[in-house]
């Protein structure tokens, strides 16, 4: 089994930052990559931002380009997601994911999901 536990949510003004955590074990522990996405109330889910576990390499949507930055900490099997400038439309619901084989922006290619965490920014 794989489990990955979110923290770090919360309200904030807008320009605010925030930062995120995904403790990853069990079998998440060996995905190749993990990645960070949103749900806001009546969308789908899209992509944020990912990271391959060995090598840090990142990719990110260009709706977050340049305010966030997604890092891991590999002693720790955790991954981090620092929002920086955050807008009212950043408010959602954050998830982070584990992806086995890819480096993908594709939800369906993430086979573990965190439970989520609310981030809300106010105006």
């Amino acid at each position: 089994q794989g489990q990955l536990v979110e923290s770090g949510g919360g309200l904030v003004q807008a320009g605010g930052s925030l930062r995120l955590s995904c403790a990853a074990s069990g079998r998440t522990i060996s995905s190749y990559a993990m990645g960070w996405f949103r749900q806001a109330p009546g969308k789908e889910r899209e992509f944020v931002a990912a990271i391959v576990w060995s090598v840090g390499t990142r990719d990110y949507a260009d709706s977050v380009k340049g305010r966030f930055t997604i890092s891991r900490d590999v002693s720790k099997n955790t991954v981090y997601l620092q929002m920086n400038t955050l807008k009212p439309e950043d408010t959602a619901v954050y998830y982070c994911a584990a992806d086995t084989s890819r480096f993908s922006r594709a939800t369906d290619s993430y086979r573990y999901w965190g439970q989520g965490t609310q981030v809300t920014v106010s105006s």
